[in-house]
Order: structure tokens, then sequence, then C-alpha cells
């Protein structure tokens, strides 16, 4: 398909999004996130595409620039999308993380319209380790469960996760599918505040094979300790991370 064809399917298919939002009671610049939102899940737009000028986009959709600008610029400040001075609006390949927020790893790359997917390289059944038991406050011998896997987004790997769960906080190692903090809930264990430690790293050759880049490439570790409503710790998680695919935001203010 040609440039000037794809991009008329493509504001089509935002018309038709956008007439089937017009009997909610959303503000117009929500409609039009919505739309894009919904667009971005469906592959409308592909990774990196670059959306339609603003200019094009209020025409098309008889709304004022106005309102496209206010919709793109909340999507921006969710990391939906990038803009890049000179060039436009493009969709975001890169996964920006708020450190802030305790969200899984399948909620973040579903947001962003993606899949999910893991590939298991290790599950297991043991007993904690000296670092696992003073992490998870456990006493030697507590039972514990393993989880290795790679973390895709669509086809992309994007992490090599590496879990610790209290035995107690699963029924089974059979219980966790795509996502970790999903099976968690179902059992009433899913962390409500967590402890996290970024640091970086330059990846070897298995985290680098693993992850299809290159040895000594940049990589982010992330070590994450969850705990559940009444204080326990559940969850001693440490992940590593393909630098180049991976942003990690946090909100600052004063005290």
């Amino acid at each position: 398909m040609d440039t000037f064809a794809h991009r008329e399917k493509t504001l089509s298919s935002l018309v038709e999004i956008m007439r089937g939002l017009e009997q909610t009671s959303l503000p117009l610049y929500q409609q039009l996130q919505r739309a894009l939102r919904e667009a971005i899940d469906k592959r409308i737009f592909g990774p990196d595409e670059a959306l339609p000028a603003e200019r094009q986009l209020a025409a098309d959709l008889s709304i004022s620039r106005i309102t496209v600008r206010k919709a793109i610029d909340g999507l921006v400040d969710e990391g939906l999308l990038v803009r890049r001075p000179g060039s436009g609006n493009f969709i975001n390949t890169r996964i920006e993380k708020n450190f802030a927020k305790l969200t899984s790893f399948s909620e973040d790359i579903r947001a962003r319209g993606r899949t999910p997917k893991s590939v298991w390289l290790k599950r297991s059944e043991g007993t904690v380790t000296p670092e696992e038991a003073l992490r998870l406050r456990l006493s030697p011998g507590a039972p514990v469960y393993r989880f290795n896997r790679i973390r895709f987004a669509d086809d992309i790997p994007m992490c090599i996760e590496y879990a610790t769960i209290v035995a107690g906080a699963l029924p089974s190692l059979e219980a966790v599918d795509v996502s970790m903090y999903e099976a968690l809930e179902k059992t009433g264990h899913r962390p409500v505040r967590a402890l996290q430690r970024l640091s970086a790293l330059l990846l070897n050759a298995e985290q680098a094979q693993l992850l299809q880049t290159k040895e000594g490439d940049a990589g982010l570790a992330v070590e994450r300790l969850g705990f559940v409503r009444d204080g326990r710790a559940v969850e001693f998680c440490r992940s590593i991370f393909r630098g180049d695919m991976y942003d990690f935001v946090a909100e600052l203010s004063t005290p």
C-alpha cells in the first residue's frame, strides 16, 4: 500500500472510531485520545510510524487544532507518542515505565497497544537462599517458587526476569501464565507497595543472546521487593532490561 492510500485508510479508521464515541460524555480531546489509543492497539499505526500532521487531523476530523494538540500532548505525557521537533509526532517504540507507579510488565506493554509475551527459561520450587530469606523476611527453609523467563513486547525481547515468590502467595508453579501480578491478584497477594532499585550495566554474552542484542550493550537492572497490604513481602524480582528499548521515568517535586 502506498503512502497516500495508507494515510487515507488511517484517517478513515480514526473517523469511524470517533463516530462510535460521539454518544459518550467524554470531552472531544479525550474522545480523540481514546480513538488514537484504539488505533495503536489495532495496529492501524505501526511501530515508530508518524501520525498525520496536527493540521491534517484537525481538518479531516472537523475539530480544532487546539483539541488535537491537547489530545496529543496527553498521549506524549503517557509515553504512547513521542514528539520529534521538526519531524512530527510518532508512535513510541520505546517503553516508558513510570518508576513511581506499581504496575506489571504486562500492564505497561498492553497500555501501549502491544502484546506481552513470555518465553520460560525455568520454573522451580525450593527453599529460600540466605539472600532471599533476608529480603523476604522468611525463616531458613521456607518454601518459595522461582520463575525465570524472557519478557517480550510483541515479538521483541525486552527483559530477562528472575522472580522469587513466597510459596503461600500462589497455588502452584503453573498458576503464572503471562502476568505474575494477575496470578497474585487472584489469590489476594498482589503487591500494593514496592521498593525498587535501578542500576546500569553492560550486557554479558548470555544476556545479550537472550535479548537478541550485542555483548557489551547498555542494559538496566531493576530489583523490586513487593509487599502486600498487611506489610508482608511476597515478591523479590530482578529484571535485566535492554537499554535501547526501555526508559524509566519518575516525577519529582520539592518537599
